[in-house]
């Protein structure tokens, strides 16, 4: 005669108390990882981008700072890119530097005239294999986690940066999509740049 065995109740109790204590040590050290993982993703693209942004005004210096139309232009990367082309007294003033990438067409490279999608063809021309990134919020509302940024522009005094969200980093509402942040640059870990100076910024509060 075969007698079944198995665990007590007091055993079982035991188990799960050990589990639910390991739980709670160990949920807050992986919280921490995730926090450390989304700063890292930032950090790095944010410092590609810096470099991306340095090696076009560099390329612009060294092959006799060329120009197009009356803008400062130069072929990166296989790419045209538009720069930055401040009037002698926004030079005077130190408003505005030359030779920082704008844009990747024909158009105002006054800084003043920047738009989420001028930001959005500087980061695909100057990052090699870059992160997926829309200026359309609605993809990022509609898609979830497909696109890994997402990019508007923000204003200060006369200063216009483009903004650069890491997308998993934004809130989410009740039907689970993603929440329009604006141009809140505290809330959400993001980067900038800043045209008229070529100023890159990571913010991973």
């Amino acid at each position: 005669m075969s007698k079944n065995s198995g665990f007590s109740l007091i055993e079982l109790v035991i188990v799960v108390v050990v589990l639910g204590i390991l739980a709670v040590t160990a949920l807050p050290r992986f919280l921490d990882v995730t926090e450390e993982a989304k700063n890292a993703s930032v950090e790095g693209v944010a410092g590609g981008f810096a470099t991306g942004v340095s090696l076009t005004r560099a390329q612009w210096e060294a092959i006799g700072r060329p120009k197009e139309a009356a803008k400062n232009v130069v072929i990166y990367d296989g790419t045209k890119l538009y720069l930055t082309t401040p009037t002698d007294a926004e030079i005077n003033a130190g408003t505005v530097s030359p030779g920082y990438p704008m844009t990747n067409v024909n158009e105002d490279v006054t800084p003043s005239s920047l738009t989420p999608a001028k930001c959005e063809a500087v980061w695909n021309s100057i990052l090699q294999n870059p992160p997926r990134i829309t200026s359309n919020f609605n993809d990022v509302s509609g898609q979830g986690d497909f696109y890994k940024f997402y990019v508007t522009t923000t204003s200060s005094g006369t200063d216009t940066s483009c903004l650069f969200y890491l997308v998993n980093s934004l809130d989410k509402g009740g039907n689970g999509l993603y929440l329009n942040p604006g141009s809140d640059t505290g809330s959400f870990k993001n980067f900038t740049y800043k045209p008229a100076t070529g100023q890159v910024s990571a913010n991973i509060n």
